[in-house]
């Protein structure tokens, strides 16, 4: 009989490989977006040319494949449990010409590595979502050396969010919605502050810190904010399916509407709040 773990790392698995077409669509919204993050963590794990680098939940390829091409006497391994998100990852490697890169599909909180494996490890905006956080920060800590440096990402509140918070807000005054359980998977799981500093010095990690991280998801215009949202948010398209037709248009026509506060002639642009915990062995 399965274990109530291995119940969420499935349901997961199938939720990451269901929307992996749309991250692999939305390159464009979702990396941009990120890589303010990512550059904060690549800055805080001291990389070096030669460094053997762990990036774990990978996705479609992002930190791990521009720690790759700053690492290229390096060495870069990058996980995730999804198929689906690797295979982008893999093809995003190939059109960049990286061959120091290699990939693995497992769980974040049974890495198939050993002890005392890599230089550095980052995880970017995958923490919030492990079943098991406290089994995969111990992972974390075992395959890391002596000294080693570590980098995670998750984001702030949904106030500080609300190109994600928002959306939700206006499929709740239709549908009914069931708030997770504050030890649930979910996007603000660890939207406190200092959450996961104590996480980290828990598993035995030193030199703990959180940092803020501000930036912004641009795109076109509000109506290409929604349709992406709509393809890679799953959140969002669970509400969304349980909304009569004319409800689905009142909720499209009010997150639109909201959108638009931050367009401009360019551009949409909406803010965001991330949090980087940087930690030592």
């Amino acid at each position: 009989m399965k274990s109530k773990l291995d119940e969420i790392r499935e349901q997961q698995r199938k939720l990451w490989e269901r929307f992996s077409p749309g991250w692999g669509k939305w390159g464009q919204v979702t990396l941009p977006m990120l890589s303010a993050i990512g550059d904060r963590m690549l800055a805080a794990i001291g990389l070096r040319e030669n460094s053997v680098h762990l990036d774990i939940a990978a996705g479609t390829g992002e930190p791990g494949l521009t720690i790759a091409r700053s690492a290229d006497n390096g060495r870069v391994v990058m996980v995730d449990f999804s198929h689906g998100m690797l295979y982008f990852a893999r093809k995003r490697a190939a059109l960049l010409g990286l061959d120091n890169v290699e990939f693995e599909e497992c769980s974040a909180d049974n890495l198939p590595f050993e002890d005392d494996s890599f230089d550095s490890v980052t995880c970017r905006m995958g923490l919030m979502f492990f079943p098991d956080v406290a089994a995969a920060v111990g992972e974390m800590h075992r395959v890391l050396t002596p000294g080693g440096k570590i980098a995670v990402s998750v984001w702030a509140g949904p106030e500080k969010n609300i190109w994600a918070s928002m959306p939700m807000a206006a499929i709740a005054k239709e549908v009914k919605v069931d708030a997770p359980g504050p030890d649930a998977p979910g996007l603000f799981r660890f939207a406190t502050a200092g959450e996961l500093e104590e996480l980290f010095r828990e598993a035995g990690f030193r030199n703990v810190r959180e940092e803020d991280v501000y930036g912004e998801m641009v795109s076109k215009s509000a109506e290409e904010y929604w349709e992406h949202m709509t393809e890679v948010a799953a959140p969002i398209v669970s509400g969304l399916s349980q909304a009569a037709q004319d409800a689905k248009k009142r909720i499209s026509e009010e997150v639109i509407g909201h959108a638009r506060r931050f367009q401009d002639a360019a551009r949409n642009a909406m803010p965001y709040h991330a949090r980087a915990c940087v930690a030592q062995k």
